[in-house]
């Protein structure tokens, strides 16, 4: 599946028309989702603790991925399938939405590594609460496939900390996020077309009726990708082996990709740097996380604090700039500092604290950035497009040394993050997109 990253430097031409926020914006949305990862995460860890892959494009907006579903189906009058040009389809699942269907509406939904409820905005949606969005909204009046999960349903009962009450005894959900945004609504099955030739019969997701917060116009929702048993991720093992990888694309001449399922026979296990998942049943499912030694810079390596490295580096692919312990941060400011004193320094953005005018330069030589897992093999090189942010080193400091690392989309750029969840570890794979 194609991906895109949402206006930004990697925007694509059809964002332009959009409102791009200010970098300073950007930036404090950003600090509020990395907050709430860390808050999250730190009651626990501050106190000792076979079918063939479906994929999507990817494209960008406010520097975050997203990718195109088609979602609900639409029952056709009386009319033959030679009629419709219908093409048989790869279903995950089963029940409801087999038979012959007319498309759904096609939703853009943001890849999000941290959250475990997928959503889209539904009829009935006012704005506000909703938010406006370029998509045409999704209507569950008009889907043939559609149902709404009853208050006795197990559906409902397993949805935990996201359950919301009964209301004309259908399942409400809430989902807050990281950066303070919430959606709300029914919990929800229809009809889910990734490409194709991949269906997810009864995918289970959220009908919002009401939104907060910060979500772009461009956008209709949320496809959640946590390890919690919300996500798609687990709701298609039986068929993908909670395996998925992305790539998200450095620049808006290049377009990234989703995958659902194991990579095929062109990207071998070989070619992909391999660390371990961490595992830890005190924390959040939601989180994937890995264990990040060292950084270097130009060659000096810079060792992460065993506070911080035993609390594991979460992979998030809805923040943008990567958190490291202060005294990491500090070393790896200090070292990128040196490698560029032929640039002249400009003001600090936002939590961007190592900044550089460019002005008038035709060609920038960045320093050699790598991050160090689990054992010094290893080892990945960042893309030069994962070191600057806006013309800023695209790192930033945690408050403490305790605190986990944040891996942001940023680093991941040309990256192919590959997540081996069943297998308990994730590849990297260099220049992929």
């Amino acid at each position: 599946m194609p991906l895109d990253l949402m206006d930004g430097p990697c925007s694509s031409p059809s964002s332009s028309s959009a409102v791009v926020p200010p970098v300073d914006e950007l930036l404090r949305r950003d600090q509020l989702r990395a907050d709430e990862v860390q808050k999250r995460l730190s009651h626990n860890v501050g106190d000792d603790e076979a079918n063939g892959p479906a994929n999507s494009k990817v494209t960008q907006v406010n520097h975050l991925a997203k990718i195109k579903v088609e979602l609900g189906s639409r029952k056709p009058a009386k009319t033959t399938a030679s009629q419709l040009g219908i093409h048989p389809a790869a279903t995950v699942g089963g029940g409801a939405g087999s038979g012959t269907l007319l498309p759904g509406v096609i939703q853009t939904v943001v890849l999000d590594t941290a959250s475990d409820v997928p959503w889209v905005q539904c009829v009935p949606c006012p704005v506000p609460p909703c938010h406006p969005q370029t998509d045409t909204f999704y209507d569950p009046t008009n889907s043939g496939s559609y149902a709404a999960f009853t208050c006795s349903s197990s559906a409902c009962r397993q949805l935990g900390p996201y359950a919301n009450g009964c209301a004309n005894n259908q399942c409400q959900y809430r989902v807050t996020y990281p950066d303070g945004s919430s959606t709300s609504g029914t919990y929800s099955s229809d009809l889910l077309t990734l490409n194709p030739t991949t269906m997810v019969n009864n995918f289970q997701f959220g009908c919002s009726h009401a939104d907060q917060g910060n979500f772009d116009s461009q956008t209709a929702g949320v496809m959640a990708l946590g390890g919690g048993p919300e996500s798609l991720i687990s709701q298609t093992a039986s068929t993908f082996g909670r395996t998925f990888s992305y790539c998200l694309p450095p620049t808006a001449s290049y377009v990234g990709f989703f995958v659902l399922g194991a990579p095929g026979v062109a990207s071998s296990s070989s070619r992909y740097v391999v660390t371990p998942l961490l595992r830890d049943n005190r924390s959040p499912a939601t989180f994937y996380r890995v264990l990040l030694r060292a950084v270097t810079v130009a060659g000096r390596r810079i060792a992460v604090p065993p506070t911080a490295a035993s609390a594991g580096a979460v992979l998030d692919s809805r923040t943008v700039i990567t958190r490291l312990p202060p005294t990491a941060y500090a070393a790896v400011r200090a070292a990128f500092r040196d490698s560029m004193r032929m640039y002249p320094a400009a003001a600090p953005k936002g939590s961007l604290d190592t900044c550089y005018d460019f002005r008038g330069i035709r060609s920038v030589i960045l320093p050699r950035v790598t991050l160090v897992f689990d054992r010094d093999a290893a080892a990945v090189e960042l893309d030069q497009s994962g070191i600057l942010f806006n013309d800023c080193l695209a790192f930033a400091a945690n408050r403490d040394d305790r605190m986990p690392v944040i891996l942001g989309n940023v680093q991941q750029q040309t990256i192919e993050v590959l997540y081996d969840v069943d297998g308990g570890a994730v590849g990297f794979r260099r220049n992929a997109c």
